[in-house]
């Protein structure tokens, strides 16, 4: 069989390798010449853990390919997955979906005998009708069914841990128009390792598979904002967090994920579907009061952790040094979307800061973001006559820091922990003035 990735992106290029490294003849196609030659001579748009090594070794066996050419490789594929960006809109906060649209009608051009049209991007319920929709217009000759169907098959890969998402999922989703059941026994091939696994294999009306991924993705987000809202009640009370998210975690029903406070989540996930989700129900008169007011809480959030910069500091970075470690929205990626960092560099500038910012993997997308600051090579190098040090994402090579050198490095001695990483006893003993998130000091 062989199947093409239209758009590759993260969705596209790790779902393209991973269905190569499961036996399938894989095309990965993208507009973006550059991209395409980059690929090619083996180098990665994304930072993924694992990602290089899967890619050549599929590129090695013949697995997989690379082109600009969208009509040659459609014309010989089973399946075509639209993989494209579909980011928030200006203005109404909807999904755009401009580019899913466009690869349809690229797609439909160049469709030559039974083809499955997946959409494996992100849309609001009703795309999967729509793309259908467009096909048949752009080519009256095909009938929906007979020369075509569209399947809804939305990922469920987080960044980092992609690889494994792909590889061992929790389940696969996949969403008919009318209970076609060739385009079912396609889709059953091309997850057909994953059936041996006895993965949860779900199929559902294409509606139903385009609104899970939008609920999943809210519930998640709603988890994080709801145990930032028990460490600010913790701070207020004396309790511990931590200890709060163990226990509520330990109740089946609840389960430990996502109990973590901090910052505020980011990336390019639970931001834009929060905030599509809230379209598509009021637009069907049903309005999700509870992810509206994550979505207001998650913003603030991001305000709120420069206001706790600011207090630790005195109440006053003006013609201070803050060193910050990590500037992605979540450590093993380089991905900034929606990064606390985007709102807490910003105002510690504007409040006087100077700020000196370290990451393992987002520099190079930072400088495009934060031009207006100082970058380290390393936690020390940031540190130096720094008068505060923050944590703001939790890379593993934060988590073991040598304090003595750190403490001889620094000015100051205040360190802001947003990801509470560290112990609170062990920091005040090493000569820190620590503040943490939901935790006794």
């Amino acid at each position: 069989m062989r199947i093409v990735l239209v758009g590759s992106g993260y969705v596209g290029l790790v779902s393209g390798a991973c269905f190569a490294e499961f036996g399938i003849d894989v095309t990965c196609v993208d507009r973006d010449a550059a991209k395409i030659a980059s690929l090619e001579a083996g180098v990665m748009p994304i930072y993924e853990p694992g990602l290089e090594d899967l890619v050549s070794r599929n590129v090695r066996a013949g697995r997989l390919a690379f082109s600009g050419d969208l009509p040659a490789a459609v014309a010989a594929a089973s399946a075509v997955f639209i993989a494209v960006g579909t980011p928030t809109r200006r203005g109404d906060g909807h999904a755009d979906l401009t580019y899913v649209f466009a690869a349809a009608r690229e797609i439909a051009a160049s469709l030559r005998g039974y083809t499955v049209i997946v959409t494996k991007s992100t849309v609001p319920v009703g795309t999967g009708r729509k793309v259908a929709a467009i096909i048949a217009e752009a080519r009256p000759d095909l009938a929906e069914g007979r020369d075509f169907d569209v399947v809804s098959n939305p990922e469920f890969l987080r960044e980092g841990s992609a690889i494994t998402d792909f590889m061992h999922p929790d389940r696969v989703v996949i969403g008919l128009t009318d209970g076609s059941e060739a385009a079912r026994a396609v889709m059953r091939e091309l997850y057909r390792p994953l059936f041996l696994r006895d993965t949860p294999i779900l199929f559902t009306g294409i509606e139903t598979a385009e609104l899970i991924k939008y609920a999943a993705n809210s519930f998640l987000a709603t988890k994080i904002s709801f145990i930032n809202e028990i460490a600010d009640l913790c701070e207020k009370l004396g309790a511990n967090v931590q200890e709060v998210a163990t226990g509520i975690g330990l109740d089946g029903r609840i389960g430990k994920k996502f109990l973590h406070p901090g910052p505020g989540f980011g990336g390019s996930c639970f931001p834009k579907d929060c905030l599509a989700l809230v379209r598509i129900g009021r637009e069907a008169q049903s309005p999700l009061s509870i992810v509206e007011a994550v979505v207001s809480f998650n913003d603030a959030r991001k305000r709120q952790m420069a206001e706790r910069i600011i207090a630790a500091c005195g109440g006053s970075v003006a013609g201070k040094r803050i060193a910050l470690l990590g500037l992605t929205f979540k450590p093993n990626t380089d991905d900034m979307r929606e990064s606390p960092s985007l709102v807490v560099v910003p105002l510690l500038r504007e409040a006087g800061a100077e700020v000196v910012a370290c990451d393992p993997e987002g520099i190079a997308e930072a400088k495009k973001l934060l031009p207006s600051i100082t970058y380290a090579e390393s936690a020390s190098a940031a540190a130096e006559g720094a008068d505060a040090l923050v944590l703001l994402t939790e890379w593993n090579q934060f988590r073991a820091l040598d304090w003595a050198e750190m403490k001889r490095r620094m000015r100051g001695h205040v360190v802001v922990d947003l990801r509470n990483i560290y112990r609170p006893d062990q920091m005040t003993a090493a000569g820190f003035a620590y503040h943490s998130i939901g935790r006794p000091s």
